[in-house]
């Protein structure tokens, strides 16, 4: 009969404890309650912040006739917003470092949901504006933070596909606030329709609140003060890969909220003249989206990041090119395909940042998310020059090009 050692019987030494306890966080596991909750949580977040975002987005026509003002200061209201998120993603990483993820998130979802509600009540143009991009300052606080906050507290063999699904999530919110806003926008105005994508974004904030689990890959970084956070900073900038992935960012999501800030105009005008609802169901688009965030992540597996980024970039390019048609549903299919496209590059470029960057991954992520955002502010306003003066195609082939760049640095960037 085999003899059974004391220390067997009674469990593990104080030496085990300890080595256990000094083994790193592996995150939690594909398919665990708390890896759910963490992607359920993820995705609310990501309705009230993306809905709150580009909330005026579908009712810009209207809030132009309404305001008087033109096309490209109308979307003053999406650009100043996203420009507002922009300068605020570095300071929100820091602050996050120091106070933990999902604090410095809810702090940063609950400002938005308060600045939102107050929208609808700006008395004047330049008032909305002031309200939009402290609304954005806000909104800030969600989208570096959660890529890192997933990067800590999921199993990085899943990783990619929880990015994934966190992209998938904002598509979600973009898509709903749009499609809230058109019918309430043409029915009762702009103002009815801010207030209605308000309310929706404090139910889901409120819902992200309630389900995000308590970080536990989080260790508080020490204050390294200006010059460690300058140091953090430049690292990130004299890395190639990150770089590339910053311009991606800054290029693609220029261009993608440049044709989806003026499509409308378009559609709404001469030969198609489409009322408010139905260009708001242009927005539905989002949902190729939804599913290719969740795809490309996957086929990363078998085919690497790098080519399924190029092929996002080319799917875009090819989609833009059948809006150059005078038929709607060429227009509406090449919209789709433009979508999914851009969706596919984005979560495989969000989430490839926290990958790269192996200290510093708020910092890499928000980085990722200025560039981003700067492209949105200055690129999709700058979209409404070109639109205005030269016409649509002149505008779809810029964003094409665009796209073409964007693949040949992701192709020299990134070694096969």
């Amino acid at each position: 009969m085999p003899r059974v050692s004391p220390a067997s019987v009674a469990g593990p030494t104080p030496a085990a404890i300890s080595a256990a306890k000094a083994a790193p966080w592996a995150g939690h596991p594909k398919g665990s309650e708390a890896y759910r909750r963490i992607l359920a949580g993820l995705a609310f977040a990501g309705v009230a912040t993306f809905a709150q975002l580009y909330s005026t987005q579908a009712v810009l026509p209207i809030l132009a006739a309404d305001l008087k003002v033109s096309a490209a200061e109308a979307a003053l209201t999406i650009s100043l917003a996203t420009v507002g998120l922009a300068v605020t993603v570095l300071p929100w990483s820091f602050l996050a470092d120091r106070i933990g993820r999902v604090r410095a998130m809810m702090w940063g979802i609950s400002a938005a949901t308060v600045l939102g509600l107050l929208v609808p009540l700006a008395s004047s143009f330049p008032m909305l504006l002031c309200l939009r991009m402290l609304e954005g300052m806000a909104l800030g606080g969600i989208p570096a933070i959660a890529i890192a906050y997933l990067n800590e507290e999921v199993n990085k063999a899943h990783a990619a596909l929880a990015a994934g699904s966190y992209v998938a999530g904002t598509t979600l919110g973009g898509l709903a606030g749009r499609l809230v806003a058109g019918p309430v926008g043409e029915l009762w105005g702009w103002r009815a329709a801010a207030l209605a994508v308000s309310v929706l974004a404090t139910a889901a904030a409120v819902l992200f609140l309630v389900l995000v689990p308590r970080a536990q890959g989080f260790t508080a970084a020490a204050a390294g003060g200006f010059r460690g956070a300058v140091r953090t900073l430049a690292g990130h900038a004299r890395n190639p890969r990150l770089l590339a992935l910053y311009t991606q960012a800054f290029l693609l999501m220029g261009g993608f909220v440049a044709v989806y800030n003026y499509l409308g105009f378009r559609l709404s005008g001469e030969p198609f003249s489409l009322p408010a609802t139905a260009i708001s169901l242009i927005f539905l688009a989002y949902l190729s989206g939804t599913v290719s965030a969740r795809w490309a992540a996957g086929l990363t597996l078998r085919f690497g990041r790098r080519t399924v980024l190029i092929t996002g970039t080319a799917l875009m390019a090819g989609g833009l090119a059948l809006t150059l048609t005078q038929l709607l549903v060429p227009i509406l299919i090449g919209l789709l395909l433009f979508t999914g496209g851009f969706f596919a590059a984005h979560s495989i470029g969000s989430g490839w940042t926290g990958l790269i960057a192996t200290t510093g991954r708020a910092q890499a992520a928000s980085l990722y998310n200025l560039a981003y955002y700067l492209g949105s502010s200055v690129l999709g306003w700058a979209g409404g020059l070109l639109f205005q003066g030269l016409g649509w195609t002149a505008l779809a082939l810029a964003v094409i090009g665009l796209a073409g760049a964007t693949a040949v640095i992701t192709a020299v960037a990134h070694p096969a």
